[in-house]
């Protein structure tokens, strides 16, 4: 039984936000998001991050993240990249949007060699889901046909901002605790008491609150690696003329589960989930590390 491995999705700019926000310190001692995220993974026995970046902030990532994450676990890099693509496609001329976390996650293959969580870099995610997530890594397996793979689940209104609106993927689950279905809402916001999403901008509706999410934590085996592989060039195909789609994680989890090839775990945790999608989302994130900190669950200077 192979220890867990972490996956980190950090070639994100951030353009609501205003700057490459995974560097932005959040911590008393100027951690940042994905210093809490790295040692929370440490603590719950993860051996390995391999950290998706882009090649143009390669070098001022190795420099603020990097050389300290260095010291603590080993690590290795994957690029994301707009022209890394299969043979026989090339990135369309007004093309400048990546091709979403589904292609991220391709990018990794290489360095990844054990069943693996998978996460944003800007998330605060705590550490009972990455204890929880660890823990089901350790025991996952594909058999009888089935990729054996799974989810930490949030409660929707404890991960939506006041500033702005989010990408959220709403799941479905069965009695067993397995997600049934998926689907990708680019746009959730708060009205007042209710929530809604817009797929057009114009037309909201009403959401449950209490929906259960995904915030892209996911826990994986190598396998997704081979439908990943197999299903980009058609996604490729299906979108030579849409410059704005994306090749995303969840839709292809969804399609498995949907073909009978793929279980899906949904972990329930009892951390709340922070983020910084916007810049007017840093206060709040400070504070809720500072109340950890205060309460013992964090030093006060991680490394």
């Amino acid at each position: 039984m192979s220890e867990p491995q972490l996956v980190v999705m950090a070639a994100g700019i951030g353009s609501r936000y205003g700057g490459l926000k995974q560097i932005d310190p959040v911590g008393p001692a100027g951690e940042i998001v994905l210093d809490y995220a790295i040692y929370d993974a440490i603590r719950a026995g993860f051996e390995k991050v391999v950290f998706i970046i882009r090649k143009d902030i390669e070098d001022v990532f190795r420099e603020k993240v990097g050389r300290t994450i260095e010291k603590q676990i080993d690590v290795a890099y994957a690029f994301q990249e707009l022209d890394k693509l299969p043979a026989g496609f090339s990135v369309p001329p007004a093309r400048e949007k990546p091709w979403g976390t589904g292609h991220a996650i391709l990018c990794a293959k290489e360095a990844v060699s054990a069943p693996c969580a998978v996460i944003n870099a800007d998330d605060f995610y705590g550490p009972d889901s990455f204890r929880t997530m660890g823990e089901y890594l350790r025991g996952a397996e594909d058999k009888e046909g089935l990729y054996d793979f799974s989810m930490v689940g949030f409660v929707l209104d404890n991960t939506l901002t006041d500033h702005g609106h989010v990408a959220r993927g709403i799941c479905t689950a069965d009695e067993a605790g397995y997600l049934q279905h998926i689907v990708e809402r680019t746009k959730i916001q708060r009205f007042g008491p209710a929530v809604r999403f817009s797929e057009d901008d114009e037309t909201w509706t009403d959401i449950d609150a209490g929906s259960i999410v995904s915030m892209n934590f996911w826990g994986l085996t190598p396998s997704i690696f081979v439908e990943l592989e197999a299903r980009f060039p058609a996604f490729l195909q299906a979108n030579t003329e849409n410059l704005k789609a994306e090749f995303f994680i969840p839709t292809v989890i969804n399609d498995l589960v949907q073909e009978g090839r793929a279980r899906v775990k949904i972990l329930p945790t009892t951390d709340s989930w922070f983020g910084v999608t916007y810049q007017q989302d840093k206060p709040r994130l400070k504070q809720e590390i500072s109340n950890k900190v205060a309460a013992g669950l964090y030093p006060e200077k991680l490394w």
